[in-house]
């Protein structure tokens, strides 16, 4: 009996303040949809800043050292839990490197090999720079390293700009939710004036706040639910129809781990969760403050 109540009166909620409704839904809507788009340009942007920390390499520069003190110094680099990677790079095969990349001009030299061999030292995505520079300050101490380089600044402004994006993104996110789930409030708090009367009828015949309260976080879940569902729609219409069209160099953005329905499946439940604060905010207070007196 009350479950069946709690349904009927939930989507009743609609036909009472349809304005309002419409209007929380299309604001759920409008944020969700934003934090989706948002959510995928992110995603690609952090799986982008991931391959090119990934492309960081730490070039070790070895000094004239005999073959037991040059697997000495590869265990030492790959006890380095940040490591991934450490290639070995003899003389020899650094001047075929070098003769590669320059072409006839390096025939000037003769067979004079004035390389040294090397380490390239490739790190783990999720390393951060300054355990990079860490490492670095530490090999260049050890005995038989002649010189270490690698690109501290780059790496250093990518992550910069990296977590720019992260709190950047983050406050936007807390922005716009709130801003929906305020309208949703002001939705809610209509449909429990509109229905003050009733209200103070059930708290006289014995009804409990929460009770009461039930049919509004309904009105509000089914609000979140139909904006999730519009929003997600959009999504896919936009990344999927417009963004090849007038955007063609975005149209290559990958969904988030390779699948549609994670990001459609968080939207959804993100215009829930908004839909269901908002209500469940409103209800809280406006019932309780609504007197039998």
């Amino acid at each position: 009996m009350s479950f069946s109540y709690v349904l009927r009166e939930g989507f009743a909620g609609f036909r009472r303040a349809r304005l309002s409704s419409i209007s929380s839904i299309v604001a759920i809507m409008l944020a969700v949809l934003l934090l989706g788009m948002l959510a995928r340009v992110s995603f690609n942007a952090f799986e982008l800043a991931q391959a090119l920390k990934q492309e960081v390499e730490v070039e070790v520069f070895l000094q004239d050292v005999d073959q037991s003190r040059t697997n000495s110094l590869r265990s030492s680099l790959e006890e380095y839990e940040i490591v991934e990677t450490v290639t070995y790079v003899s003389k020899e095969e650094a001047m075929e490197e070098f003769r590669r990349e320059f072409g006839p001009e390096s025939e000037l030299l003769g067979n004079v090999n004035f390389l040294p061999a090397k380490f390239t030292v490739r790190t783990t995505p999720d390393a951060a720079a300054a355990e990079i520079v860490g490492m670095v300050e530490s090999i260049r101490d050890w005995r038989g390293v002649d010189e270490v380089v690698f690109n501290q600044a780059g790496l250093e402004l990518l992550e910069e700009r990296l977590n720019m994006l992260i709190i950047a993104g983050g406050a936007l996110t807390l922005f716009i939710m709130l801003t929906a789930m305020v309208l949703v409030f002001n939705t809610i708090r209509l449909t429990i004036y509109a229905k003050k009367n009733l209200i103070k009828a059930m708290k006289l015949v014995g009804a409990t706040n929460n009770f009461i309260k039930r049919p509004f976080l309904v009105e509000g879940v089914l609000q979140g639910l139909i904006a999730g569902l519009l929003a997600s729609g959009l999504v896919w219409l936009i990344f999927n129809y417009l963004i090849p069209v007038y955007l063609p160099i975005a149209g290559v953005l990958s969904w988030p781990f390779g699948r549609w329905f994670y990001l459609v499946g968080a939207m959804l439940i993100l215009g829930i969760f908004m839909g269901l604060m908002g209500s469940r905010w409103a209800a809280k207070k406006f019932i309780k403050e609504t007197s039998i007196a």
